[in-house]
């Protein structure tokens, strides 16, 4: 049985393959319609989440299976008191895959050890989100045609930000990349991620504050907000919240084939005047969410 908790739990090969599958989903979506038949995703979200939650729930329905599960935990019986491992006992009775999102890091590491079915980890506290990984590796491939030679720019929330943790483990596998790391000091990316990926692998990487000194460079461009959730101070969230928000007059020295990524949920990071710039892909990187985690399902239940 097959469970992926972390990005580096797949091959760069899986990964390959993976983005493969996604592309012939997108091209080819009656083919896949009733893949899924008479099986079950349950989607178990002891955190809020719209994205992530429902883009499970629309792949397995567009492969022709059913789903049930909750959207926080104050609705399950982890509000009276019931452990993680044996909720994930019990949830695996009734479906044949468990996609699960907690606020504490490790919590999807410890279902796996108990569970029966497959566990997919839909994002644990600011440690990994290796779906979202996909998602951005499916976006960066379909608009840059490669994963391989780019200089990619991740900028705002670099220290509790799962997402930019788990693609910068993605993405230091692959040739030729260079990361340019924007943020206050306050949110730097952390140094075991400095030295555990990037220094580890020998890839290129700058640290910067001000987001226009390095913007004529980048071929991709990672948005990400503040999140107020992981913040114990709040004096802190709301000194550091609009530290950089993106404008139209800012990418105005940017390429002019650079891609704007962004996990979403948005606050106000991105202004709205980038919307319509054919260059901001977060919308477009949305929808390929369902699609690489179609993919994924696909590939965790066995089904070719």
């Amino acid at each position: 049985m097959r469970n992926l908790i972390d990005i580096k739990d797949l091959s760069v090969e899986e990964i390959d393959n993976l983005i493969k599958v996604a592309n012939d989903i997108i091209a080819n979506k009656e083919k896949y319609s009733h893949k899924c038949d008479g099986k079950k995703l349950a989607t178990l979200f002891f955190e809020p989440s719209t994205r992530t939650r429902l883009s499970f729930e629309s792949a397995m329905l567009e492969l022709g299976g059913s789903v049930l599960g909750f959207s926080e935990s104050s609705s399950s019986s982890v509000s009276k008191g019931e452990s993680v491992s044996d909720t994930i006992r019990v949830v695996g009775c009734y479906s044949d895959i468990i996609a699960m999102r907690h606020p504490k890091e490790g919590a999807p590491l410890v279902a796996c050890q108990k569970s029966v079915v497959p566990i997919i980890n839909a994002g644990d506290g600011g440690h990994n989100h290796p779906t979202q990984t996909l998602t951005d590796l499916l976006t960066i491939s379909r608009e840059k045609g490669r994963l391989n030679d780019l200089t990619i720019g991740l900028c705002g929330d670099l220290k509790f930000g799962r997402t930019v943790h788990s693609l910068i483990t993605a993405m230091s596998r692959y040739k030729g990349i260079k990361f340019v790391l924007i943020s206050p000091d306050e949110l730097k990316l952390p140094d075991y991620v400095i030295e555990n990926v990037l220094k580890k692998n020998n890839i290129e990487y700058c640290e910067t504050k001000k987001i226009e000194e390095y913007l004529p460079e980048l071929d991709v461009l990672y948005m990400t907000r503040v999140q107020k959730e992981r913040f114990f101070n709040e004096d802190d969230y709301v000194r550091l919240k609009d530290y950089y928000i993106l404008n139209k007059a800012k990418l105005e020295t940017a390429k002019k084939d650079l891609s704007i990524l962004h996990p979403l949920p948005r606050v106000n990071e991105i202004n709205t005047d980038v919307d319509d710039d054919p260059r901001a892909k977060y919308f477009e990187q949305a929808l390929n969410g369902k699609y690489i985690r179609m993919a994924l399902i696909l590939m965790m239940l066995g089904i070719k």
